[in-house]
């Protein structure tokens, strides 16, 4: 009787992407920071809590073991002014555990950030990427995106030219937080699902009206790894100021967006990702939403709770 081999699973890196190909759905976290500019009413955020350090906002995120992921949306304003905290953090992380080595080289809880929006500059979209990617981020969100063309320009960018992208040959430090050589590096910081086994993943964020006028086109171009609408930004964008100067949600438009984007994920077999809470994550995953990014705090891990609950994780 001939023994049939059984195809052993990959050794993942990127723990995300481990979750996406069993079909589970994933919860993460934005990473914790200090608070900055003004709080709730306006108020300044409080002077006698002295600021924490690097190593401490890492050793808490580390140690919050339910989440699949740590995002942040930092550098979405320009990585001049973002990049030098995301790099402390990166490297406080590094140094606080977080690269497990047993049974194998694998990252619990991957890196993922927000990227500048790309538009029609790809030459500084590219360069934008490559910093972030540098730095030993596992996944890149693109923000604002309105075209196919502008996805197809940065996934190209998170590939290095061997790969067929358009990613440069400096790699920063990102190849020692994966706890490996360049040449290993380069071998797998490749995009998935294009590649099947690359460690690297993109996320692509529809938060306007033009985006959703194309969001079937965007969702059609291989390599997008998560799909999302900007259900915040959405909520922006189908409001308006009623006389007395309040802002009035279209409540009925503001969810056809939402369900716009899900249809599109659906119809090309794109995960779909969304901003949750605990009172919504419920509904959201019955819906067919399966990847969640909460805020940072109680509120955000009530949510993963109730997440991972309903999943069964």
């Amino acid at each position: 009787m001939l023994a049939i081999a059984q195809a052993q699973p990959r050794q993942r890196v990127n723990h995300v992407i481990e979750l996406l190909e069993q079909k589970k759905p994933v919860f993460g976290v934005y990473w914790p920071t200090n608070p900055t500019g003004r709080g709730r009413g306006g108020a300044p955020p409080p002077t006698d809590v002295p600021p924490k350090q690097p190593g401490e906002l890492a050793r808490e995120a580390l140690a919050y073991h339910a989440t699949d992921f740590l995002f942040s949306g930092a550098l979405e304003g320009g990585i001049d002014r973002g990049i030098g905290p995301v790099t402390d953090f990166v490297k406080a992380t590094a140094e606080a555990g977080a690269l497990s080595k047993t049974p194998f080289v694998r990252l619990p809880a991957p890196l993922i950030v927000k990227a500048p929006k790309i538009g029609v500059d790809t030459t500084r979209a590219a360069e934008n990427i490559s910093r972030a990617l540098n730095l030993g981020v596992s996944g890149i969100m693109f923000v604002e995106v309105e075209s196919a063309d502008e996805v197809r320009a940065g996934l190209g960018a998170m590939r290095f030219k061997s790969k067929g992208g358009t990613r440069s040959d400096e790699v920063g430090a990102a190849p020692a937080y994966w706890g490996m050589t360049e040449q290993q590096y380069k071998q797998k910081a490749d995009l998935w699902p294009l590649n099947p086994d690359g460690e690297l993943l993109n996320w692509t964020i529809v938060e306007s009206k033009e985006g959703l006028a194309h969001v079937r086109e965007i969702a059609a171009v291989k390599g997008i790894g998560v799909l999302w609408p900007g259900a915040g930004t959405l909520r922006g964008v189908f409001s308006t100021t009623s006389a007395a100067g309040e802002r009035v949600v279209d409540t009925v438009a503001w969810e056809n967006a939402i369900q716009q984007v899900l249809a599109a994920c659906k119809e090309f077999n794109v995960p779909c990702g969304f901003p949750a809470n605990a009172n919504d994550i419920e509904l959201r995953m019955k819906q067919g939403f399966s990847v969640f990014v909460m805020n940072w705090g109680d509120a955000g891990f009530k949510a993963i709770e109730t997440g991972r609950k309903a999943a069964g994780r």
